[in-house]
């Protein structure tokens, strides 16, 4: 989970202008309105280029972020607010669609981890010159996993091991290299920047490598090596 986390993500959701809320989603209370009739579908197009590329971000009071050893969503429900570091995140596209409500529209955003959408709802309607709320976020891919791989829970089947490093570049090694690999020893890099889905000659994953400089350095090592 560690290397899947830190992954892009993709997202659809539906931008709700007029209205600003507490949790900048529709489940927090409304906390004001603005007249925003007049927007158009242009205007949104237009006003959310310029969120696309590399920007600062400052994460909502709800979130799981810790400030001082406690969780943001955990001073909010004490009606504490913080102040929170701008974060520099991507925005890889970002494309605006119409519904059948005059001031929804709905987001298709792909992004970097650690982007919040209710952020980005908020800020696209502040840049309208309003006030804006998601609502109906869903997330649609992390890496290279889409709602394709996706399975309902009561009918789940395990995959392979190794699948859930497929974003990864795999390598395959000989007994020999996999005996060093098990005594925590650093390797010759191997093609790529890293990091490395390392298997045995039976297609068991034996660890996964990192980039250490000029050489490749264990980040993980399974105990057995797993299909």
């Amino acid at each position: 989970m560690s290397y899947l986390s830190g992954m892009s993500k993709s997202y659809v959701g539906e931008v709700v202008l007029g209205s600003t809320t507490t949790t900048l989603d529709d489940s927090g209370e409304v906390t004001k309105t603005f007249d925003m009739s007049t927007v158009t579908l242009a205007d949104v197009v237009a006003v959310a280029t310029r969120f696309v590329g590399e920007i600062e971000q400052t994460p909502p009071m709800v979130s799981a972020l810790k400030v001082d050893g406690k969780r943001l969503h955990e001073l909010a429900r004490e009606g504490i607010e913080v102040e929170r570091k701008a974060r520099r995140i991507t925005i890889h596209s970002l494309t605006v669609a119409p519904t059948n409500e005059s001031h929804v529209f709905t987001i298709d955003v792909s992004c970097s981890s650690g982007t919040y959408i209710r952020t980005l709802a908020a800020d696209i309607g502040t840049a309208l010159g309003g006030g804006a709320h998601l609502r109906n976020l869903r997330r649609t891919s992390v890496g290279p996993f889409d709602l394709q791989d996706a399975q309902a829970l009561e009918n789940a089947v395990l995959g392979p091991s190794r699948d859930a490093l497929r974003g990864m570049t795999s390598v395959v090694v000989g007994e020999s290299v996999v005996q060093l690999i098990r005594n925590g020893r650093s390797l010759p890099l191997f093609d790529g920047d890293g990091p490395w889905a390392v298997s045995d000659e039976h297609e068991r994953l034996v660890a996964v490598y990192e980039h250490g400089g000029d050489v490749a350095k264990p980040g993980v090592v399974f105990a057995e090596p797993i299909a």
